[in-house]
């Protein structure tokens, strides 16, 4: 058993039987000290339109006696359900009964398509339907059925058999070269041109929909927040300190609008970002009426999170018909909540 861990920098990888940390991107960036996807048959070159999937690519081609292939990411590891890090025996014991361990399904909001057509350009996923028509016509009812629903995988996270790899990776970059002759990514920004990497992402249900293959889905932990998800807070925090309030909701509203993926419980552990919209729309409204409020009493972006979800706690306890203890009270008072803030929570408690 392999399972490679995908990444394009130095991090913190397992210390478990089986794990390979494999330096995707090799061509246009520094020496790790990893294995490296730039040697034998490779696509290392193409990182920046293929993401991770340059590491399929590799192992695709130059893996030759694994006989389980995993793939996780840098800060997103495949777990049982006891949240600790899949390990070696455990894998094996799954693998006798199924073809494939792939995450627990995501549900969101739109199907694949629909998803895709909000954030992403709509016509690269349509070039990969054609090229489906066109190299395996079986795949298109399976395709189009796969991509009008809402529950998937996600992230290219999988681990499975030898030849259903090979013959997943086989399917996989058939289609996707193919489809590159319809794309064109000249005004993508570099956000968007890792374009192969996101249409691949349902196509594994495809794959595994079409094919009837067992599926053993799995926990993922992940042990960092996205970097951009951190950049995003940071910027904030500093704006916020600095009392421009308003700079910084335009900030976060246009990052946000340009990297709608921060926003994903995978890129958001900490389930931040909601809560520092509320805070920036609090603050304003605060500022506009002129009442003391949560700047009033700290301008730590840190500190303002805890107060509003500290606030939100007390809410629910008092909507359950609750008594409110002598600890939550005494920290109350040294709170200015003001009615702004009381309704703007209320009326997003799901946050």
């Amino acid at each position: 058993m392999k399972i490679y861990v995908m990444t394009h920098k130095k991090c913190d990888l397992p210390v478990a039987e089986g794990y390979v940390p494999l330096h995707v991107g090799r061509t246009l960036s520094q020496n790790l000290g990893y294995l490296e996807d730039n040697t034998g048959d490779n696509i290392s070159d193409l990182n920046p339109l293929f993401g991770e999937l340059t590491g399929l690519y590799w192992i695709w081609k130059n893996d030759t006696d694994s006989d389980i292939i995993g793939i996780n990411h840098y800060r997103r590891f495949f777990a049982d359900f006891d949240g600790n890090l899949l390990q070696k025996e455990t894998v094996e014991k799954v693998m006798e009964s199924y073809d494939v361990i792939a995450p627990i399904q995501m549900v969101g909001e739109d199907s694949h398509y629909e998803t895709y057509k909000k954030v992403h350009n709509v016509k690269d996923m349509d070039a990969v339907r054609l090229a489906i028509e066109e190299c395996y016509p079986e795949y298109v009812e399976t395709f189009d059925r796969v991509m009008s629903t809402k529950e998937g995988y996600y992230g290219n996270l999988c681990v499975m058999k030898r030849e259903v790899y090979m013959a997943y990776c086989e399917w996989l970059f058939t289609v996707l070269f193919r489809a590159s002759r319809e794309i064109d990514v000249t005004n993508y920004d570099a956000y968007h041109r890792r374009v192969y990497g996101f249409l691949s992402e349902p196509l594994l249900k495809v794959f595994i929909v079409y094919n009837d293959l067992k599926v053993q889905e799995m926990p993922v932990i992940y042990t960092s927040e996205k970097a951009e998800t951190k950049e995003l807070k940071l910027a904030v925090g500093q704006l916020i300190r600095l009392g421009q309030i308003e700079e910084a909701d335009k900030m976060f509203h246009e990052f946000i609008n340009y990297r709608p993926d921060v926003r994903l419980p995978a890129s958001d552990i900490s389930r931040e970002l909601p809560i520092i919209e509320l805070i920036l729309y609090i603050i304003k409204m605060e500022k506009q009426y002129q009442v003391e409020g949560l700047y009033t009493d700290t301008h730590e972006l840190s500190e303002l999170i805890d107060n509003v979800r500290f606030i939100k706690e007390l809410i629910i306890i008092k909507s359950r018909g609750e008594e409110i203890d002598e600890a939550h009270i005494k920290r109350l008072e040294k709170l200015h909540v003001s009615e702004i803030a009381k309704q703007v929570i209320i009326q997003n408690l799901d946050y």
